[in-house]
């Protein structure tokens, strides 16, 4: 859409006509007007001129001579009701489409401060965060706790206490798409987020305790000891975020950067440019592409799929805006270029379960290895 291009477009004679006739400005106040039609109003002042006639004179007897004429009046009416009928919709149509399309003010659209090197120092919860960036990588240093409140810990079905951790990660600044996403698991970390809490999706829990058993407890899906972030406590005492931090990503008028995976891809809330190439194309929900199967399960507990268990959900391409891994390519504001990032969906995986880039080495199983 050319903005420039619909700012400077002139208005028609009709359109200031319907303004003009509202506003009870006559037609001679109407001639001070440029409207870009004025060479046919010039070419019958001539003709009118050359049959001996003033102009006034010959538009007076054309409209006394209709007036006489009732076959005149009858056959005009319908046809003026059909004109005017069409002009509203037009009208009404412009006004629409400029309502729909009106780009957005991207003087409030800066850039994340996370996008960059920043610290957290926070004296009401000792949440502290470092990060430097330079020499193509990011460093995020960290004691993992977190700066809001939280749940009660322990609590009935989570034994442990929050205690301060000792992150380090080195990612890259400039990561790359792999040639084939990599699944990983417990005791690996999905990443961490810009307070510092480590965003690690899944849970140390099977069927009958049974790693084997091929059926893995979906974690927040289950009553173990969440508090209101989707968040609870390993036995290290690390607080770690199961699904999407809310508390973090509180935009919903643009992505909003709220961490990074561990291969270097930025990480974003459940919300989304409609075109994701396209920051003035309005945002929107983005909605992962997993489903749960139908039927029932072949084996282990048994019994319909019901988002139990992490076999029960199944990965079907182009249901939704995301990938197989939960994120896409687009532009944001921290990325005007475009990247590939995740999303952190309101609907499962949550965080995704698979990584688009090479895990980077200070990211390697990452995480505490519990629940």
């Amino acid at each position: 859409m050319n903005w420039d291009h619909i700012a400077s477009q002139r208005m028609t004679r009709r359109v200031l006509l319907r303004a003009s006739s509202r506003a009870g400005v006559g037609a001679a106040g109407l001639a001070l007007v440029g409207c870009g039609d004025d060479d046919d109003d010039a070419a019958a002042v001539a003709a009118a001129e050359d049959e001996g006639a003033e102009p006034g004179d010959q538009a007076q007897a054309e409209e006394q001579s209709a007036r006489n004429d009732p076959s005149t009046e009858q056959a005009e009416e319908p046809a003026a009701q059909a004109e005017g009928a069409a002009e509203n919709a037009a009208e009404q149509g412009e006004e629409d489409a400029q309502t729909a399309v009106s780009p957005p003010d991207l003087g409030d659209l800066a850039p994340s401060p996370y996008v960059g090197a920043y610290t957290i120092n926070d004296a009401a919860t000792s949440a502290q965060v470092t990060v430097t960036v330079g020499e193509g990588v990011r460093r995020i240093q960290s004691n993992g706790l977190p700066d809001h409140e939280t749940g009660a810990f322990p609590n009935a079905a989570n034994p442990n206490s929050i205690s301060a951790q000792s992150y380090d990660h080195t990612l890259p600044l400039t990561p790359e798409l792999a040639v084939a996403p990599t699944a990983y698991n417990v005791p690996q970390a999905f990443g961490i987020a810009v307070n510092g809490v480590s965003l690690d999706p899944f849970a140390a829990e099977w069927w009958q305790n049974d790693r084997n058993s091929g059926w893995q407890l979906a974690a927040l899906a289950n009553p173990l000891g969440f508090d209101d972030h989707d968040a609870h406590v390993q036995p290290t005492g690390a607080y770690h975020y199961h699904g999407t931090p809310l508390v973090l990503a509180d935009e919903t008028d643009r992505p909003d950067l709220i961490g990074f995976a561990g291969d270097g891809f930025p990480i974003y809330g459940p919300y989304g440019y409609r075109d994701a190439a396209d920051l003035r194309s309005g945002v929107v929900e983005l909605r992962s592409s997993f489903a749960l199967k139908s039927g029932q399960r072949p084996d282990g507990p048994g019994g319909a799929y019901d988002g139990t268990y992490v076999e029960d959900y199944e990965y079907v391409a182009g249901s939704g805006e995301l990938d197989e891994c939960n994120g896409r390519v687009g532009v944001t504001t921290e990325y005007p270029d475009g990247t590939y990032y995740y999303v952190a969906s309101l609907q499962w995986p949550f965080l995704g379960r698979c990584f688009a880039g090479a895990i980077a080495a200070s990211f390697q199983n990452s995480g505490p290895g519990g629940r």
